[in-house]
């Protein structure tokens, strides 16, 4: 059952800083990708990197890798920066096509099943 509590908007969502479990912030979220069909959340794109907003990268990562942590006010993403770093990523102009095969690629680059 969903109460006032447990569901949010997506336009709140955006602007939310995601941290590591060691409390250091890694990004924020820019925007979400929902599933046309189900209407599920699969990815929250995240800001990282670059200064002032400027030259950050984009970073897919599968929604259930994020958890709502209500004391840090933001999501926590059991990453570092380093494996952030490495992982699927694209510049703000060159946005990729969101096929199954993207899909898998980044499931798979954080170990999480494929939906």
């Amino acid at each position: 059952m969903n109460t006032a509590s447990s569901v949010i908007s997506s336009t709140k969502v955006d602007g939310t800083n995601v941290y590591n479990p060691g409390g250091e912030k890694l990004g924020s979220i820019e925007s979400l990708m929902i599933d046309k069909i189900s209407g599920q959340v699969r990815y929250a794109i995240m800001e990282f990197g670059g200064f002032l907003g400027m030259g950050t990268d984009r970073y897919p990562l599968p929604w259930n890798t994020l958890k709502y942590d209500v004391n840090q006010q933001g999501y926590v993403v059991s990453l570092d920066q380093e494996q952030l770093r490495q992982g699927p990523k694209y510049s703000s102009d060159t946005a990729p096509e969101y096929t199954d095969d993207y899909g898998r690629r980044v499931y798979d680059y954080y170990g999480v099943p494929w939906v």
